[in-house]
């Protein structure tokens, strides 16, 4: 199984597994009243693991890449990527560990609006759906979650593949000069 296929499987088992959350959701026919726009959607948003999920895997891949560098840096090359060397430019001398730690949260934090737009969407779109079709909530939350799931795995794998990708050929090179 290729590296790839692994990440995939990850990233599918991961959503599969998140799928019982979505009958969870469902509004009790006894409540008197809907909720709100507004806290329907917030609590839905902050609550669902689609959210979070490709800033996750990207601060994951991020660290398992700058982790697997760092016997390299010590034996004297340098960090190709012009944010994460002192001078700020290619090809020079990296910034320290800890640095590196802080600039991979701050890098991966910031992909965080992308998610929450997109599951604020879906959910917006959602919710005038159910209100549209209302003999078929189930139906179209359940459509919800597979497009929320679906971004959420595609912005993962671009997002995080690369550096899986490079955590592997790190750890392959420095095997093979004996570094590990």
């Amino acid at each position: 199984m290729t590296h790839r296929s692994k990440v995939s499987a990850a990233f599918i088992t991961l959503f599969l597994l998140s799928a019982a959350t979505v009958g969870a959701q469902d509004i009790k026919p006894e409540a008197s009243a809907p909720p709100s726009l507004t806290s329907e959607i917030t609590k839905g948003v902050i609550f669902d693991p689609t959210t979070y999920a490709p800033a996750a895997l990207l601060y994951q891949s991020m660290r398992l890449d700058w982790k697997s560098s760092q016997p390299f840096f010590q034996h004297g090359f340098v960090e190709a990527n012009e944010r994460y060397t002192v001078s700020g430019r290619g090809h020079d001398v990296p910034v320290s560990f800890a640095q590196g730690k802080r600039q991979i949260l701050t890098d991966s934090l910031l992909n965080l609006p992308m998610s929450f737009a997109n599951n604020t969407t879906s959910r917006v779109v959602e919710r005038m759906l159910v209100q549209r079709f209302p003999n078929h909530p189930k139906v179209v939350r359940a459509l919800g979650w597979i497009e929320r799931s679906a971004f959420a795995a595609y912005m993962s794998n671009r997002l995080a593949a690369k550096h899986f990708r490079q955590w592997q050929q790190n750890e392959d090179l420095a095997r093979q000069l004996g570094y590990r």
